[in-house]
């Protein structure tokens, strides 16, 4: 297949290698990869503060910049949720939803592209740590996607997973959430945190930049030790 890649905002400018090792995965698999330059934030920013026009503009430039896409493929769940679920409901009633449920018919978050739509679940690769897995909320609750990412690394020669007491638990970030209610969303990730650190695994994998941001900066600050990387950097060989 051809695939473009949707590299969403935390990814771009945080861990711009979590972009190339989903990149890495697809080619290694035979799938040419495409990135289309005037893509830009999926908007969800916007929409959750409530700030609806300004979101449908910057959806509506994202089904233009995608038109024709055969399939696109996002590093996380959050910006994957926002395009699948949330266009068409933005967009409902105007000229644009149409458009707007036909590339949410298209876009994917990466583990779920792999073993719903490519039916693959090995896929080369070696990782020879105990991990536990993060569901991040949108991935979790809006794609109903869980089973998928364990699948996939349990395939991974070498890997032992573990999982963790709390593995429906929300890590506390939600965007604007954790700048309006900082209190609640430390509060989330001590729960969260606390549960991967009792597993005693040397990383904690995610399918989401934005939850690693946050459980990874409440370890650190809280003397839990544990390393962090996304799944598509374990995939990949790129983890470290």
């Amino acid at each position: 297949m051809k695939v473009d890649l949707f590299i969403p905002c935390f990814v771009d400018q945080m861990t711009p290698q979590v972009g190339l090792s989903v990149s890495k995965v697809l080619e290694r698999l035979g799938h040419s990869v495409a990135f289309r330059s005037a893509q830009t934030c999926c908007g969800q920013p916007s929409f959750n503060a409530g700030y609806w026009d300004e979101a449908r503009a910057v959806a509506i430039r994202a089904i233009k910049v995608f038109d024709g896409a055969e399939a696109i493929v996002g590093p996380t769940g959050s910006c994957v949720a926002m395009m699948r679920a949330f266009y068409p409901e933005l967009l409902a009633g105007t000229p644009h939803e149409g458009a707007a449920r036909d590339l949410a018919s298209r876009v994917f978050e990466l583990s779920e592209f792999l073993v719903e739509k490519l039916g693959v679940v090995d896929v080369g690769a070696r990782f020879p740590h105990r991990v536990t897995y993060h569901d991040g909320c949108h991935g979790l609750r809006e794609l109903r996607i869980k089973e998928a990412p364990r699948k996939l690394l349990r395939a991974v020669e070498g890997l032992e997973l573990v999982e963790c007491d709390e593995p429906e638990s929300c890590c506390g970030f939600g965007g604007l959430f954790s700048v309006k209610f900082p209190m609640i969303s430390t509060a989330m990730a001590e729960v969260k945190g606390e549960s991967l650190a009792r597993t005693g695994c040397d990383y904690v994998v995610s399918g989401d930049p934005s939850c690693q941001l946050q459980l990874a900066g409440w370890m650190a600050r809280n003397g839990r030790q544990a390393r962090f990387a996304h799944i598509a950097e374990v995939l990949a060989g790129d983890a470290t």
